[in-house]
């Protein structure tokens, strides 16, 4: 891989690449290294060389791993079914819950970005403007979502939100009792192995369960083998089996080449059906079933319109023809 990985960047295909983490079978089988400019959201930690104790920011690979959580909460009856309306779990906003235009809001709709209202992650994440970034910015986050104007209705379009997973990381936080980052760790990560990870906060010191991840690429490939395995990890059940099955159902449409699960990307790549879990910058946990595969990038090219061509590059030109599965 290390000579088509080469080649690869000779063409400037892998620009801004940091880390490369393939498993398959349960066993390490080849990693890449690099050296990069990187930063920990919007804070520059100047270059950085990478290894396999680094950790680096998910960004919205957060997303999916929430997904997960809200799936091992869900098996312990602690939070909602999807099915249930979203805003009875917000007793607190009655004056919403009383909008006929918000009623029919669920926490599926929530698990797939279809909530019908309007909301913006299209612009850079230093404006204000930017949906995630006036979320966090408002006294209330998640008043700020609910309230947000009523575009369309809910379930029948898949729109890019933030604000959905925030909703989603306070109902695991209510129903389990914990905040995010001790739950994960009591429920995901430490029954991984996970020895080290840092969960960043929003001013208030609420973990941001859309993009505050940060873990070492091998941690973030075992979290691809747990959904591979179906939710089990060395024998032990940590997610309901049925949750990965509903998870990884593609739901909607996302508009380009991937449909959308809770939380996780569905699509084909040479004929290889994946389940991917994607950031800004060019994150990627790729999970392959069918090639009992695993594959993890990490890279620094955040807020690039062309971000997702390293990670692109590394499976399909190098990954995968090393494997001798394009």
């Amino acid at each position: 891989m290390g000579e088509l990985l080469a080649e690869a960047d000779q063409a400037g295909q892998v620009d801004g690449l940091h880390a490369v983490v393939v498993v398959r079978g349960g066993q390490l089988l080849w990693e890449h290294y690099g050296t990069g400019g990187d930063f920990a959201w919007g804070d520059s930690l100047g270059v950085v060389e990478f290894g396999p104790t680094t950790l680096h920011d998910l960004r919205s690979v957060t997303k999916s791993v929430t997904a997960l959580l809200y799936g091992i909460a869900l098996g312990e009856r602690l939070v909602p079914d999807p099915a249930q309306p979203l805003l009875r779990q917000f007793p607190e906003y009655p004056d919403l819950a009383a909008d006929p235009d918000r009623a029919g809001l669920t926490v599926a709709h929530a698990l797939t970005m279809s909530l019908g209202l309007d909301w913006r992650e299209d612009l850079p994440y230093d404006s204000p403007d930017n949906g995630e970034i006036a979320m966090e910015l408002a006294p209330d986050r998640y008043r700020y979502v609910l309230e947000r104007p009523v575009v369309g209705p809910p379930g029948e379009r898949w729109a890019y939100c933030g604000g959905a997973t925030a909703l989603l990381g306070k109902l695991i936080a209510d129903g389990t009792g914990q905040v995010l980052e001790a739950y994960g760790w009591a429920k995901l990560f430490a029954p991984l192995g996970v020895e080290q990870f840092h969960w960043m906060a929003g001013d208030d010191g609420v973990a941001s369960p859309a993009s505050g991840l940060r873990l070492t690429p091998r941690d973030l490939a075992r979290i691809g083998e747990l959904v591979l395995a179906g939710g089990v990890w060395a024998g032990r059940r940590l997610v309901p089996a049925s949750w990965i099955s509903e998870m990884l159902e593609p739901r909607l449409s996302t508009g380009w080449s991937a449909e959308y699960g809770y939380h996780w990307y569905l699509q084909t790549v040479a004929g290889h059906r994946t389940a991917s879990a994607m950031g800004n910058g060019g994150q990627r946990l790729i999970v392959l079933p069918d090639l009992e595969l695993v594959v993890v990038v990490t890279a620094g090219n955040y807020d690039d319109p062309d971000q997702w061509r390293t990670p692109v590059a590394v499976l399909e030109q190098v990954v995968l023809p090393a494997l001798d599965l394009a």
